[in-house]
């Protein structure tokens, strides 16, 4: 993960899988996102165990602080508020954790800069004409925008998005990938793309990462990507697993074992 962090900054980035690695792939992003618990290792520079061998709890604070922002798979928007009020929640949050006030009183300075934010993150997005509807109306493509909206309001330097096109058909989907690759020219941010539409992912990525049932089998540029046959037989099936195939590359040729 920390090499592909490291890769962010100039298009988006993608983590692509295959079989079972789906699995394995959101959970590390749930994991880095603060939204469960990892038992071993470091998380943002931090120690998931303590020194008596208990584990460390991180907190949404922690990723707020650290500049992640993510949206979810399943969308998850407030169906009750506006638009705007869904988008505002992404600035909004920024301030928890700071101190219980802050968490129910704001500032004229502070509602200020999360109207700001929230305006400049629906205009980029293409949806300050839904900004008064309420999010339980609005179509599936709709809500993708939203949640995405929402993740621009807040001051995060690394966006992480978990499959946006589930749900979106063709014509959504190159619309959305025109939209990254906006964000990521206008903001100067970094995308982490955890996707299935490899159509998306090969026109808006930079850097790919495949994993095949939780290990990581490829890494390169699109062009790399299309053309390794480790790839074809991760996504396509073909005789063996990508990872079998990756281990018999591995093997040094003993001398005569080759016709």
């Amino acid at each position: 993960m920390g090499r592909l962090l490291r890769a962010l900054g100039d298009s988006p980035v993608a983590l692509a899988t295959g079989g079972a690695g789906v699995h394995v792939t959101q959970v590390l992003v749930f994991c880095v996102s603060a939204f469960l618990a990892a038992v071993s290792g470091s998380l943002l520079g931090v120690s998931m165990v303590r020194a008596d061998g208990s584990l460390f709890d991180p907190t949404l604070s922690l990723m707020l602080l650290a500049g992640l922002g993510r949206t979810f798979q399943q969308m998850r928007l407030y169906d009750s508020l506006t638009v705007r009020q869904n988008v505002e929640l992404g600035r909004e949050a920024a301030y928890a954790g700071r101190s219980p006030l802050s968490q129910v009183f704001t500032s004229r300075g502070q509602r200020h800069e999360i109207a700001e934010a929230a305006g400049q993150a629906m205009a980029l997005c293409g949806i300050e004409h839904l900004a008064d509807t309420p999010g339980g109306t609005l179509s599936t493509g709709q809500r993708r925008l939203v949640e995405l909206a929402r993740c621009l309001t807040g001051p995060f330097d690394i966006l992480l998005l978990d499959e946006p096109s589930s749900g979106l058909d063709a014509t959504e989907t190159v619309a959305f990938g025109d939209l990254l690759e906006r964000v990521v020219q206008q903001r100067a941010c970094g995308v982490l793309l955890v996707e299935h539409d490899m159509s998306l992912v090969m026109r808006v990525c930079s850097c790919i990462t495949v994993l095949d049932f939780g290990h990581v089998v490829f890494e390169g540029t699109p062009t790399e990507v299309a053309d390794s046959p480790v790839v074809r037989t991760a996504y396509l099936g073909s005789e063996g697993t990508a990872t079998a195939e990756l281990e018999r590359e591995a093997q040094p040729e003993v001398e005569g074992s080759r016709p």
